[in-house]
């Protein structure tokens, strides 16, 4: 009888060992096999010491607003691409005032001189050659945000800013409002909206047909078109010679950089005007205002405002793999929403 127990015992103390082992297998194949999911969503990391929000999607950066207040004007940089790579480029030669995505132009406020953000750079102290700080004479402060919110698959940046002479002489009151959206696979929509009012006087804009869009979207060296990279309108027509000063709906970037193709495509919100396109082979490009505001002088008197609305698809692949065309149809349905 003790000899059958004992065997008993023994045989029970072996399932269970064994059952033990099989879980700390599983267990072990689980972990090895099927890793814990990064971390999902879209939330903000406020770095306010420095004036940089981060904006981060499943776990990676997206992009960096810079808002310090010893910039000429705040712009986003760097903006990455679905792979990780930084799209844009913040400074680079022989034009060092541009400034990776960015909004800027030359006006004349009533009474004064003509002031300049989009050569904001040159109005400040020289520090070295062609090297210049603060204080600038012409630039954009950021004032405040008036929205920071984040969730699942869309975050929403809210922000007012001032165009300023010579210190603090306020020119026109800046409105702007960042609607993101996440598509999975590091691929997202900035949906960009923006206002100028002429807040404190009457207000002259007086910049040329060749330098300015709204926005200013300057790509990275490496992605540029004397680099490889294809610029393409919704037309098809490709390059610079072909796509430049010419009306489209959306135009896109794109290159094959370390064997993985990526680009990004800026659409511009239908407002039943056409909009000639700034490109240039060297990596700039951008949308401009509809053509009876686009080189030629117009006034906007006190309390009058002038918009855009634009958007910002970064995609993996090229402009067909991308799906830029139909996504170009969604986002001016709002089916981003």
């Amino acid at each position: 009888m003790d000899r059958m127990t004992t065997k008993k015992s023994s045989h029970k103390m072996f399932f269970f060992r064994w059952r033990f082992i099989r879980l700390h297998i599983l267990f072990f194949f689980i972990l090895g096999f099927n890793p814990l999911p990064a971390q999902q969503g879209v939330e903000f990391d406020h770095d306010k010491e420095n004036g940089h929000l981060h904006l981060i999607i499943d776990g990676q950066e997206a992009f960096v607003y810079r808002y310090t207040p010893w910039l000429d004007i705040p712009h986003i940089w760097p903006l990455h691409s679905p792979s990780g790579k930084n799209m844009l480029v913040q400074q680079a030669e022989p034009y060092p005032h541009h400034r990776s995505f960015y909004v800027a132009d030359t006006v004349r406020p009533e009474g004064k001189r003509e002031v300049s953000t989009y050569n904001a750079l040159y109005s400040g102290q020289s520090i070295g050659r062609e090297s210049y700080g603060p204080p600038f004479r012409d630039h954009i402060r950021h004032v405040k945000f008036t929205r920071l919110e984040a969730g699942t698959d869309r975050a929403e940046m809210g922000m007012k800013l001032v165009w300023e002479m010579d210190g603090n002489i306020p020119i026109l009151e800046d409105r702007r409002l960042l609607i993101i959206h996440a598509l999975g696979n590091g691929e997202y929509l900035i949906d960009f909206k923006f206002e100028l009012i002429a807040s404190f006087c009457d207000v002259a804009f007086v910049s040329d047909d060749v330098h300015y869009a709204w926005p200013f979207i300057r790509m990275h060296t490496r992605f540029s078109g004397e680099n490889g990279g294809t610029i393409t309108a919704d037309s098809g027509a490709e390059g610079e010679a072909a796509t430049n000063m010419k009306t489209a709906r959306w135009v896109d970037y794109s290159n094959v950089l370390e064997g993985v193709t990526e680009g990004l495509a800026v659409f511009q919100y239908p407002d039943s005007r056409d909009h000639r396109w700034l490109t240039r082979e060297y990596g700039i490009f951008g949308p401009r205002r509809p053509d009876e505001r686009s080189g030629r002088p117009f006034v906007l008197k006190k309390n009058e405002s002038v918009t855009q609305r634009a958007g910002i698809l970064v995609h993996s692949g090229d402009v067909k793999k991308g799906c830029v065309s139909d996504r170009y149809k969604w986002y001016i349905q709002d089916k981003w929403k």
